[in-house]
């Protein structure tokens, strides 16, 4: 068995036009309906450690620097927020260590850090292109004030985030813009598309159905009591 793509794309063809110095200039995904899906982290690792499927696809991603991630970094997709728009800006990606934590206040940090913002002054949320919906990532402590429940884990790998790499996050900068809206006009053309797609889905269930059967005449009925002296 060979190791993993990024090693072997190196003997691929030139013809698509990348030159990669190195393998550390190339990421390797699988492919999950139609995007990026599970990163394959490492390249001393063989393909079937991984336990990849017969029909998996991999992907190949080109870098613009060199790339050695560990096993605890995870790649997020992050998008600024354009003030006054409903848009972002382009994606620029984002590696965070998640060595203390998979916790919605280490992110914040990072985030923030890496956009030389203060904490208090972003908001982050998780997009959900299946569903065109941004869920808002709010510190821990926040989550507990709004929803009055009792301390549980901070794990966004859990539910309702489910986070993991390849990921985009939505950042918003409250010195420009102080709404809780990360919706855009796009997520609310692919909202009616979805809904136009139910509908039709349904009566075409609708007319599909068989019409039932006519019930039949009842029967008429004859009852006869015996004399039982």
């Amino acid at each position: 068995m060979c190791s993993v793509p990024r090693s072997v794309a190196m003997t691929l063809s030139p013809s698509s036009g990348f030159v990669i110095p190195s393998p550390a200039f190339l990421r390797a995904w699988t492919l999950e309906s139609q995007r990026p899906g599970r990163l394959l982290r490492t390249n001393r690792q063989q393909l079937k450690e991984y336990r990849l499927g017969r029909k998996t696809e991999i992907c190949l991603e080109p870098l613009q620097k060199e790339e050695n991630l560990g096993p605890q970094d995870v790649v997020l997709r992050t998008q600024m927020r354009l003030p006054g728009e409903r848009a972002y800006a382009p994606c620029v990606d984002l590696v965070w260590d998640t060595a203390r934590g998979w916790t919605a206040g280490s992110l914040r940090q990072r985030v923030a850090h890496f956009c030389s913002l203060p904490v208090e002054k972003i908001e982050i949320a998780k997009y959900f292109p299946e569903k065109f919906e941004w869920l808002p990532i709010s510190s821990w402590n926040q989550q507990l004030t709004k929803r009055k429940k009792k301390k549980k884990q901070d794990n966004l790998q859990g539910a309702p985030y489910y986070l993991k790499d390849g990921d985009t996050i939505g950042i918003k900068n409250l010195l420009v813009e102080d709404d809780e809206d990360f919706s855009t006009v796009a997520d609310d053309l692919g909202k009616k598309s979805q809904e136009a797609l139910r509908v039709q889905s349904s009566d075409l269930f609708s007319s599909a159905k068989t019409p039932s059967r006519p019930r039949a005449p009842e029967a008429s009925l004859s009852i006869h009591v015996g004399s039982f002296r």
